[in-house]
């Protein structure tokens, strides 16, 4: 019990910095090469602090990730398609490390099934230059599941949705 005591008194020190940091972090990092510098500045804080309070956060699930959201229209890439597919809630684990392991994949993630609307229980988020480029990366993923696969689908994006995290105040 007293090792949680601790543990929790010393979290209660550092909250206040840990709160900035997550504040200054929201909206995203900027386009630097030293970003954590840059939030080290603005909080008046030492760049190593600011790496050791985000490391210990990363450490104990207050942040989950830190990752990349390119904007994939900036990119040239102005067709995103969700390729849906039906695979055997036996395999679907498998069939996803393989398909999520192609470099043309950005997202794959397995979903319930919602019977009988909707069959499918894997999806995969492509991106391409144009709906033909798409689709032939969608081929090529039903090429490799050959019959592991009892069907799938492709859904095309029609607009821009804003994606943001869970913002504090």
């Amino acid at each position: 019990m007293r090792a949680r005591a601790s543990n929790l008194s010393s979290t209660g020190a550092h909250a206040e910095l840990d709160r900035r940091i997550v504040l200054a972090t929201q909206a995203g990092l900027s386009l630097e090469p030293r970003p954590y510098h840059r939030i080290a500045t603005d909080l008046g804080v030492d760049p190593r602090r600011i790496m050791e309070r985000i490391t210990k956060m990363l450490e104990d699930g207050r942040i989950r990730r830190i990752g990349l959201v390119p904007n994939h229209y900036r990119l040239g890439l102005s067709a995103n398609g969700m390729a849906v597919w039906d695979v055997a809630d036996d395999d679907v684990d498998a069939v996803g490390e393989q398909v999520a392991a192609l470099g043309f994949v950005s997202h794959c993630y397995r979903r319930p099934r919602l019977p009988p609307v909707w069959r499918y229980n894997l999806f995969t988020m492509l991106h391409g230059k144009d709906r033909h480029e798409v689709r032939k990366s969608v081929a090529q993923i039903a090429q490799m599941l050959g019959d592991r696969c009892a069907g799938h689908d492709v859904l095309f994006s029609t607009r821009i949705l804003k994606k943001t995290g869970l913002r504090f105040a």
